[in-house]
């Protein structure tokens, strides 16, 4: 392990500029990887064989983010749910998406992912997405830093708060939709959920809730039946599903079951529809930059300062700006309004011809580019400038945990060495951490 950081008093005052010199030159594997394994494996995960078949899931190390950013990223959750809560901005997003984004459902979705890059002036919004996943693996591994890193491990989170956050925030959920009724069984689902590349998250919610007295399982949408009267997953009823699927409307025949006792309100289903359309749909991007958009629809001039500050202007592409695009492409990534995971989305200085018209004729969005900041690793003893992004956990527009991904390429991969999953390490300003 290389040296840990001590305390020094020559680093930049600002706390922004303090955490880019720790992540240039900070080189402590921090990680504890037995540690790791432990809580892996006290949630049922066997760390050996994850580390074989997800060998860069994980980072070694940690990154550093000032206490302004992370106050910056906190406001920007806080001024986008208060957006999302005004009946203009209700109707104008509900008017554009599938009618089953307009049942009518109270209580809010779990696991919003805010993703964010950081630029000189500090954090940059890239998106917003629903089902966010790594929040479990997150908490564990923000657990296991050693505790030798002197100022590092007291402003880590805890986990257990962590995990008693995430049952809190199920355990409202359902509260909402079904009151004081007891909450008995709950349903995680992902299309082939042992398939998926975050498939031991999946087993770790799983004793989470039976931990807590809740009976759960993991299952495909064709494990699912509905009989009228409720949703049953191999017979047994369930209450509450927590909704990984990538097809945010349950437009797809196996989501049929589903799809049918949610619009029967016979199921509390989270994250659901209604809350992809009114936070995670790209075209959102489109309005939350456009200061005349947030003012026509009554957001508060402070609540715009906060939007306008953080969000990269984004437009919708049309045919008709298609030269101007073209021309400017290297100012812009373009993403698809309905994609995720990086899917489809392309930097304009990387577009051919050939997938330029691909996007006109799909439903695409362009973001102006904000490039990633960077994270100095060491693999097999040499240096290597990794990407980062990072995200907030949130719900009901308070911040859970942020997490940042490091990584080469175009978008984020989990295929780096040296790269993955990392946890972040508030620096205050006028910081003494240092390498």
């Amino acid at each position: 392990m290389s040296e840990i950081p001590t305390l020094r008093a020559d680093l930049p005052a600002d706390c922004h500029a303090a955490a880019a010199a720790l992540n240039r030159d900070c080189a402590c594997l921090s990680v504890d990887r037995q540690a790791l394994a432990a809580a892996l494996a006290a949630g049922g995960i066997d760390a050996a064989a994850l580390a074989e078949s997800r060998p860069h899931l994980f980072s070694d190390t940690v990154v550093f983010v000032g206490e302004k950013s992370l106050r910056r990223m906190a406001d920007l959750v806080a001024a986008v749910e208060r957006v999302v809560a005004l009946p203009a901005w209700q109707a104008r997003v509900l008017s554009r998406s599938p009618a089953i984004a307009s049942h009518g459902v109270a209580h809010p979705g779990v696991f919003l992912g805010y993703d964010f890059h950081l630029d000189d002036d500090g954090p940059r919004l890239i998106e917003i997405n629903t089902n966010a996943g790594g929040g479990l693996l997150n908490a564990h591994l923000a657990g296991a830093q050693r505790t030798c890193c002197g100022p590092i491990a007291p402003r880590l989170p805890d986990p257990a708060a962590v995990e008693a956050a995430f049952l809190a925030m199920f355990r409202a959920e359902w509260q909402v939709q079904r009151g004081a009724a007891p909450l008995q069984r709950i349903a995680i689902v992902d299309e082939s959920p042992a398939e998926q590349y975050l498939a031991p998250e999946f087993e770790l919610f799983r004793r989470l809730f039976q931990e807590a007295g809740i009976a759960a399982v993991v299952a495909d949408p064709g494990d699912l039946s509905w009989d009228g009267q409720r949703l049953r997953c191999q017979g047994e009823g369930i209450d509450l599903v927590y909704n990984r699927l990538t097809d945010f409307d349950l437009d797809e025949p196996a989501q049929a079951a589903l799809r049918q006792a949610y619009l029967a309100d016979a199921v509390v289903l989270t994250p659901h529809p209604r809350a992809h359309a009114l936070y995670a749909d790209k075209r959102n991007l489109v309005l939350l930059s456009d200061a005349g958009a947030l003012e026509a629809m009554g957001v508060a001039a402070a609540t715009r300062d906060i939007l306008l500050a953080t969000v990269p202007l984004t437009v919708a592409v049309t045919a008709e700006g298609a030269e101007r695009f073209w021309s400017e492409r290297r100012r812009w990534f373009f993403k698809p309004a309905a994609g995720f995971g990086s899917r489809a989305a392309y930097r304009g200085d990387k577009l051919t011809r050939r997938v330029f018209e691909q996007i006109l004729a799909g439903d695409y969005i362009a973001q102006a580019i904000v490039p990633p900041s960077e994270r100095r690793v060491h693999v097999d003893a040499a240096p290597q400038d990794l990407k980062l992004d990072l995200r907030c956990y949130a719900y009901a527009g308070q911040v859970q945990l942020v997490a940042a991904r490091l990584y080469q390429g175009q978008t984020t991969n989990f295929r780096t060495p040296g790269g993955g999953f990392a946890a972040v390490v508030p620096v205050p300003g006028h910081s003494t951490i240092a390498p």
